[in-house]
């Protein structure tokens, strides 16, 4: 759903977002934050090209964040069932990304609620630092 900025100020706080949709907000400048809104674009025809991209709120988003310099930490949840899906997680690069044994208050063991198995990993992003100092003169 795309609306312009007054709209989406006019939707009570308590109701943003709308539910089962995609909130796309019209903006010309970010000059407040738009509690809720899921994506802002600048004219109609970004806002479109949004929609037509079914990965953009989901795989694209993930891929772009774990390709950012730096350190980044990856919370897994592996479903351990099968469902049918048309987006996935992107492939964690095992060279880039390390698994580690646990990370404070987050249960690492299999958990079962609801007929739903599953088993959280924590991964940490591993840079490799190589620095060169020069001589003073």
């Amino acid at each position: 759903m795309v609306k312009g900025r007054k709209t989406w100020l006019s939707i009570p706080q308590k109701n943003r977002p709308l539910k089962d949709r995609i909130n796309t907000v019209l903006i010309r400048e970010l000059k407040e934050l738009l509690y809720g809104a899921h994506f802002l674009a600048n004219s109609l025809k970004d806002a479109l090209k949004l929609t037509e991209q079914p990965e953009l709120a989901s795989s694209c988003v993930y891929k772009e964040a774990m390709n950012q310099p730096g350190h980044i930490k990856l919370f897994v949840t592996r479903i351990m069932q099968e469902f049918e899906s048309d987006t996935f997680f992107p492939e964690i690069d095992l060279e880039k990304y390390k698994l580690l044994p646990e990370y404070p208050g987050v249960l690492s063991e299999v958990q079962e609620e609801k007929a739903l198995i599953t088993n959280l990993k924590y991964m940490k992003k591993m840079i490799n630092v190589s620095v060169t100092c020069k001589p003073r003169n």
